[in-house]
């Protein structure tokens, strides 16, 4: 039970995808304008995150490895394709406000990341666990990162007035300006506990400090003998 538990509330913490592997900063910094988009984009990856991690595990042994990142796609792009038409039937506004970053999840570094560095290695339940920790982790840092940018540049919060009565709104906030600055610090900020509890801060926003880099590596290769063999 220690073991799923620490599966589970490592991506909620020692290894937040967001604050600490620097993943999934794409649709972070693009959709955060609002507190409602990042539960709702949050929610959508946790979903696709946890059922691809349960499909990969249960056929870590039957696909072939030469063609797993492949497969992972397939598997991820399938359960992208499913919350995209629930979102589109039953939160239309929702849909419009996420546009092209919902489909996008298919290229999540997080999802595949995970895929490849812990679905395909470990059991259902562990990677079901893995999967649902990591999501949550995203969700809560992005729905913060949209409320902050939310609350400064239009003085609402789930689009209920806070400050906007008495506060003029920094629109800056809810510009590309504004998402760097609240993403710069709150990396800051986890990076100021991380050195008080004795971790590793966040050094490299590059490929470097992505666990997912050998995947794209790989793929690369992959294509490149693709190409070759043509």
């Amino acid at each position: 039970m220690n073991k799923n538990l620490k599966i589970f509330t490592n991506g909620l913490l020692k290894e937040n995808p967001t604050l600490r592997l620097v993943l999934g900063t794409c649709p972070t910094l693009a959709i955060t304008t609002a507190a409602i988009n990042g539960i709702g984009m949050g929610l959508a990856a946790t979903l696709v995150l946890v059922c691809s991690n349960v499909v990969i595990a249960a056929l870590r042994n039957v696909i072939p490895d030469k063609v797993r990142i492949p497969a992972f796609i397939t598997i991820i792009a399938g359960f992208v394709s499913v919350v995209q038409m629930l979102v589109k039937a039953f939160t239309p506004s929702l849909d419009a406000a996420l546009g092209i970053y919902l489909p996008l999840i298919v290229v999540n570094c997080i999802i595949l990341g995970r895929a490849e560095a812990f679905a395909s290695k470990n059991p259902i339940l562990p990677s079901l666990l893995d999967g649902l920790g990591m999501g949550l982790g995203f969700t809560a840092v992005i729905t913060i990162m949209g409320a902050i940018r939310e609350l400064l540049g239009a003085g609402t919060l789930f689009s209920f007035p806070i400050t906007s009565r008495f506060i003029s709104p920094m629109i800056i906030f809810l510009l590309p300006p504004g998402g760097f600055f609240v993403f710069g610090i709150l990396v800051a900020v986890s990076n100021g506990i991380a050195k008080k509890q004795g971790k590793k801060p966040v050094e490299h926003l590059g490929c470097e400090s992505c666990p997912s880099k050998d995947i794209c590596s790989n793929a690369s290769k992959i294509s490149e003998e693709a190409a070759e063999n043509e």
